[in-house]
């Protein structure tokens, strides 16, 4: 017999039903040579402290840092778990060739490799790839099975980032609690939780710290139409200014400190903000009684493309902006949806289609019900192939999100919405360009220049799937709201105008939001809009995208941070705990990413795992070393 072993009973039971297998057994499904069984996500762990030594039973500083020679697993203790193993070690045991058919990334691996590790499972094993649940794509999955040596790599990955959280997280939490605590309560300490919860206490106190600032605009009414002033900075401000930003390198979020925030600065249009209202007042009287003259008309057509496709993180931020879905609750709706194989294999960070897909595009728009209005003018022609969608170079494992072309029925609300969401992106990225039409127009008073600037769509393009939906609430409508089109105005052209002076204040930065939480641990903390640059950020990122949304969770179960309305804030324990951490490597999420960029090093055989785990036994050793030589008597509440 072939045993095939899914991560879920549903998933074993589509295999089944593709294999012929179909008589039903105590734990597993028989039938045409296989028997399909299933595990419930995890049925082993690593082993606890108490399970190498009895001496690591009793919490104590003498006792740290605790690195077991070996690291071993063991089944988790649960009576439903330990049944479901001991029915998997018996087919196993007797089974001819095993198949691996766990889902089909790190995580999938280290579940389905540490459960045939403990049941002693010696025949040959196969593994099953596939990046989504569709019969089609089950029957050509077996139809190119792969060696499961195939993905040693992954799973030396997968174990090492089990490890080194185990003895990042096993050693921390005891070190700072029994230091530290008080006997108030467990201090949680995690390798990806704790520099997550040092952006929100970071950028918390950066907002309990701001200073506003006062600052004027200078604006003239000319023709119906407002032109912001152009405050020529000098020498001296230039050089302040390059210094203010080489301090500012290291964050692309809003403008912090006592400057303007990133909206003031669109509405400045690069303006140098006047300080000083006698400045302004001055200003005014100085060009009020002199014509305004137009002095220059430029226009640019340029082209945007669509949005691209989600990968897991994009998806949790959309759905997060748009219908306030918490990350934990959009990957379940969108787990849910791939088990009912209308979408694809959602754990993914990649936007991008590898090129094999393309053939299968024109059936999957094809048979997208609800959305015939959108993709029928795409069947006239063959669909564009564009290296913004379709890159092997970007694309590993699993490609972007996308339909899978099965009918979507039998869909709750709130998996509606995402499935609406990715049809949309799917199909617009293979409508035309949107063709944008910007207007510059410079003007003058005296000698106090002023510009103003006109955004005309001259071509929707891909605009329109989106203008279709009920409500999208995606970030180029909202761009779309700040355009405004401008009257024909002719160079010389002068007249009278009606300056006046706006008085403004700098803003602090705002509170995170999950969406913005996640970009900020995508990026390592470095929050950037442009896509290219984000993807270069990515490897550096803390956490995996599978992982983000279960760490924010984990911050609100240890009552380290709370929802208030939608933005995170971190309780009092959670700002106490970030103060009382002084090594950089506990709370810094660039430290972090580089931990998480040598994890994806030894997926792609290009870093070794026991070179990643000796590291990280050293930091621990020297955590524990610092923490240790502490004399302050720092402690909780303190």
């Amino acid at each position: 017999m072939i045993v095939c072993i899914a991560e879920k009973p549903s998933v074993a039971r589509d295999i089944a039903e593709v294999l012929g297998a179909r008589n039903r057994k105590d734990g597993y499904i028989e039938g045409n040579g296989y028997q399909v069984t299933w595990t419930f996500g995890h049925l082993c762990t690593l082993k606890e402290p108490q399970d190498y030594t009895d001496h690591w039973k009793t919490w104590s500083l003498s006792s740290l840092p605790m690195v077991p020679p070996r690291f071993g697993i063991k089944l988790i203790s649960n009576d439903t778990y330990e049944k479901q193993f001991h029915i998997i070690e018996g087919l196993m045991k007797q089974a001819e060739m095993i198949i691996n058919c766990g889902d089909a990334g790190q995580e999938g691996e280290l579940i389905q490799r540490w459960v045939m590790q403990k049941a002693g499972a010696t025949c040959p094993v196969k593994r099953l790839w596939i990046s989504s649940l569709t019969e089609e794509a089950i029957r050509e999955g077996f139809a190119k099975l792969r060696d499961a040596k195939d993905f040693q790599p992954l799973y030396e990955a997968g174990l090492s980032r089990a490890i080194g959280d185990w003895l990042l997280g096993m050693n921390a939490t005891r070190l700072y609690t029994l230091k530290y605590g008080r006997n108030k309560q467990v201090l949680s300490i995690g390798r990806v939780q704790t520099p997550t919860l040092a952006l929100i206490v970071n950028r918390q106190e950066e907002i309990e710290h701001f200073v506003p600032r006062q600052y004027w605009e200078l604006k003239t009414k000319y023709r119906e139409v407002y032109f912001n002033a152009i405050i020529k900075k000098n020498e001296e401000d230039l050089i302040l200014e390059a210094e203010e930003k080489e301090k500012k390198k290291s964050d692309d979020s809003a403008f912090k400190g006592n400057t303007p925030t990133r909206k003031a600065e669109e509405e400045n249009c690069g303006i140098d903000p006047i300080t000083s209202e006698a400045q302004g007042k001055a200003l005014i009287e100085r060009i009020q009684e002199h014509p305004f003259v137009i002095t220059d008309i430029s226009k640019k057509t340029g082209k945007e493309s669509a949005p691209r496709l989600f990968d897991l993180t994009s998806l949790q931020v959309e759905c997060n902006k748009k219908f306030a879905y918490s990350a934990d609750i959009t990957l379940k709706l969108i787990q849910s949806l791939y088990e009912k194989k209308v979408t694809t294999y959602p754990r993914v960070d990649t936007t991008f289609l590898s090129e094999d897909i393309y053939p299968k595009c024109p059936n999957i728009l094809k048979n997208l019900k609800g959305y015939e209005t959108l993709t029928t003018p795409l069947a006239v022609h063959p669909l564009p192939k564009s290296k913004k969608v379709f890159d092997n170079s970007k694309v590993t494992d699993h490609h972007a999100i996308i339909p899978t072309g099965q009918t979507a029925a039998s869909l709750t609300d709130m998996e509606r919405n995402v499935f609406d969401l990715i049809a949309r992106r799917f199909i617009a990225v293979f409508y035309p360009d949107c063709k944008v039409s910007t207007t510059t127009i410079l003007g003058k008073a005296d000698d106090v220049e002023f510009r103003t600037t006109g955004r005309q769509i001259l071509d929707a393009g891909w605009r329109v799937v989106f203008n279709t939906a009920k409500s999208t609430g995606a970030e180029e409508e909202e761009e779309n709201s700040e355009e405004k089109t401008l009257p024909v105005f002719q160079k010389g052209e002068s007249g009278s105008h009606h300056p006046e002076l706006v008085e403004r204040w700098t803003t602090p930065p705002k509170p995170y939001t999950e969406a913005t939480l996640l970009r900020a641990m995508e990026t390592a903390g470095k929050l950037v809009e442009n896509d290219e640059l984000r993807d270069a950020l990515k490897e550096n990122g803390i956490g995996r995208p599978s992982t983000r949304a279960a760490i924010i969770e984990t911050l609100f179960k240890r009552k380290y941070i709370v929802r208030k309305r939608k933005s995170l804030m971190a309780t009092e324990t959670g700002v106490e705990l970030i103060h009382l951490i002084q090594e950089d490597l506990l709370k810094s999420a660039e430290l972090t990413g580089r931990w998480e960029k040598k994890l994806r090093e030894i997926e792609k055989c290009t870093f070794q795992a026991g070179q990643f785990i000796a590291e990280l036994k050293q930091m621990v050793g020297e955590i524990v070393h610092n923490v240790l030589s502490d004399n302050t008597n720092r402690r909780l509440g303190s």
